[in-house]
């Protein structure tokens, strides 16, 4: 894994330094009042142990949203803890599903385990048999981080195949919602209760609270089982087990929902923008974020950052190079200023071409 912006381990809140404006993590603004209220009220106890109390209400909060029974339910101190726990599962070959998020690749390499990279290129459709027929470990992200596509939910069941876990990392899907019907999280497979599907998601991103670390999987009790052996005691602190009930229960949902309305609204507007402006948007976002190919965007990024906003080069996801960044999904006003200063960057390197090599 090499350094800088190409290490596997960077990721956006790496750039997004104080006093930028943010483009750069895909994390909303801030936890929402009913859920900041319900973290505030904890304070006088933390004092004490996590209580069971509090585990179960939030495992079972997580098994009425998606219809499970509670012991298809794992409490994660961040969704990444779930990656993490993989290697449990002892895989012989792992497929990842490229571009995606960084870190499952990290922890199955960590463990020794052999890994096949399935590249998908733009618009990056997910294509079940190019996955090797010996993978007993599949990985895909649903929406992907960072091409915000958006795999269908039949996409993802053809994936499976005797022998095999497929594991889809759904760290953004409360925030997807279907533009035609409006129906949310409309390829979510979090509700499907199938053997070999394990479900990873977060609540950190929609609802602010990346500090936090909080998040959840849902897979069979064997699974979990595996997946748990020699796990350390108290996972999870108080604030993150009430955060977990707060998200996920019907306010929470109510919330999400919302948000995801609103944020297709933004994101449509940021992309008609960003066309106008002659920069190309890639594939079809469907999440919190989009990426963009513009030539000679490291030396965009750095000129944006020196102008004030953080942006996320792309560099660093496997099947994406340096000329690809990832940008979050801010309001219009905000979005303009971007979009407005990338043009006058890009007139300054125009009119400035590089020497020549001697």
């Amino acid at each position: 894994m090499t350094s800088g912006l190409f290490a596997r381990d960077r990721h956006g809140d790496a750039d997004a330094e104080p006093g930028l404006v943010d483009f750069a993590v895909n994390v909303r603004g801030g936890p929402p009042p009913f859920v900041a209220e319900a973290l505030t009220s904890r304070i006088g106890d933390l004092a004490a142990y996590p209580s069971g109390d509090d585990e179960q209400r939030a495992v079972k909060t997580v098994a009425v949203a998606h219809g499970r029974t509670s012991d298809e339910v794992l409490l994660l101190s961040g969704a990444a803890e779930g990656f993490e726990l993989l290697p449990r599962l002892r895989s012989r070959h792992a497929a990842l599903v490229q571009p995606s998020f960084t870190e499952p690749e990290i922890a199955l390499r960590a463990a020794g385990i052999p890994i096949t990279d399935v590249v998908l290129t733009d618009p990056w459709e997910l294509d079940p048999d190019a996955v090797p027929d010996d993978a007993d470990l599949v990985v895909v992200g649903n929406p992907t981080n960072p091409t915000s596509v958006l795999h269908p939910a039949a996409a993802i069941e053809r994936l499976r195949r005797p022998g095999r876990f497929v594991v889809v990392d759904e760290a953004f899907a409360d925030i997807t919602i279907d533009p035609a019907t409006g129906i949310p999280e409309p390829e979510s497979v979090a509700y499907r209760s199938h053997p070999d599907l394990i479900v990873i998601r977060s609540v950190t991103k929609t609802f602010g609270l990346a500090g936090l670390r909080a998040g959840y999987l849902l897979a069979a009790p064997e699974v979990i089982a595996r997946l748990t052996v020699g796990r350390r005691p108290w996972p999870l602190g108080t604030l993150a087990l009430t955060a977990l009930t707060a998200c996920v229960g019907p306010t929470g949902q109510e919330y999400a929902h919302g948000e995801a309305r609103r944020l297709a609204a933004d994101r449509a507007e940021m992309v008609a923008m960003l066309s106008s402006a002659g920069l190309e948007v890639c594939g079809q976002p469907r999440a919190s974020f989009l990426l963009i190919r513009v030539p000679r965007a490291l030396r965009v990024k750095q000129r944006l950052r020196d102008r004030g906003f953080a942006v996320r080069s792309a560099a660093n996801f496997v099947g994406l190079d340096d000329d690809h960044i990832r940008l979050a999904v801010r309001d219009i006003a905000t979005t303009r200023t971007l979009v407005d200063t990338i043009t006058a960057i890009r007139e300054e390197i125009a009119s400035c071409p590089q020497p020549s090599p001697r």
